[in-house]
């Protein structure tokens, strides 16, 4: 048993050094990226944006640095069934990079970190439905912040959720049409109910009634994978009906109902305008429902 986990971690490490001398550009330089302090002890140098992912421990989530720069956060007036928490529109801007979950946080993630004797040993029901590679769902936002706690201690990296500014920017990757990819939607692109059709457009379908592997459908244009639907993610944001007053630097905004906390992305059960990159939900901080889970974040040098 020691020599085949000697084994498994040999080949982790090996893996991890070929991704970042294939992540690193030409004369080992860093110029165009961030050189990613991985716990492993490597640095691959990642332009972020560019899809190319990390990963600090083996159980670890897959990990996407994104840009800074800024963008209008919440949705115009003329967007079709927007709603008045949606507003007003302001702009945000980020100073640095940050990395983003490539996936929603698994159940063989969450299982990870139950055997490493974290998340209070919490051990969420599947439904039926299957663990392994789907989102790990019937978590409360403290359960999400207890495995943040977990990766923290296991990596010494500075791990949070999301924040709903943040989620927002992620989910969007440059775009400002209702969805990544434009402004229609169909059961094709992302799980939710497929009877129901959005009035911006699109086509009806079926309705798969439960969660899908994270790595079904597309990636976004920053390889970000379900940003719209599969399951409700928590942020860390405090519940506010309206943006007055929030942060404009994409931190979470701490003040507001702190009981009640954000949830974005929209899930399997939902109509697809709760789909939209700007739709906000809300719930009590103590809930775990099925069709919650959540997607982690981690500062870059």
């Amino acid at each position: 048993m020691l020599r085949a986990a000697v084994i498994l971690a040999s080949l982790w490490l090996c893996a991890g050094i070929a991704a970042a001398q294939e992540a690193r550009p030409a004369g080992d330089t860093c110029r165009d990226g961030v050189a990613v302090d991985v716990a492993a002890g490597t640095k691959p140098c990642i332009v972020p944006g560019s899809g190319v992912s990390f990963k600090d421990c083996p159980e670890c989530p897959e990990m996407v640095p994104v840009p800074a720069g800024s963008f209008t956060m919440g949705s115009p007036e003329s967007e079709p069934d927007r709603f008045e928490s949606e507003g007003p529109q302001h702009k945000v801007t980020f100073a640095k990079p940050f990395a983003a979950g490539k996936f929603a946080v698994t159940f063989a993630e969450w299982d990870g970190c139950v055997a490493d004797g974290g998340c209070g040993g919490h051990e969420p029901g599947d439904e039926g439905w299957g663990r392994g590679n789907r989102p790990v769902i019937n978590v409360s936002w403290d359960h999400a912040q207890a495995y943040v706690a977990w990766i923290k201690k296991k990596t010494g990296k500075e791990y949070r959720l999301l924040s709903e500014a943040e989620r927002e920017y992620v989910t969007r990757a440059g775009t400002a049409t209702p969805f990544w990819w434009g402004s229609t939607i169909t059961p094709e692109q992302a799980n939710y109910d497929g009877h129901y059709i959005y009035v911006g457009g699109g086509q009806k379908g079926g309705h798969r009634g439960k969660t899908v592997p994270v790595q079904s459908f597309q990636p976004n244009a920053w390889g970000i994978y379900q940003v719209h639907g599969n399951v409700d993610e928590w942020t860390g944001d405090c519940w506010n009906a309206h943006y007055d007053g929030a942060p404009a630097d994409g931190s979470a905004w701490t003040a507001g109902n702190c009981s009640w906390r954000v949830l974005r992305g929209g899930h399997y059960g939902n109509f697809p305008q709760l789909l939209r990159s700007a739709s906000r939900n809300a719930d009590a901080a103590i809930n775990d429902l099925n069709i919650y889970g959540f997607r982690v974040a981690r500062s870059l040098p």
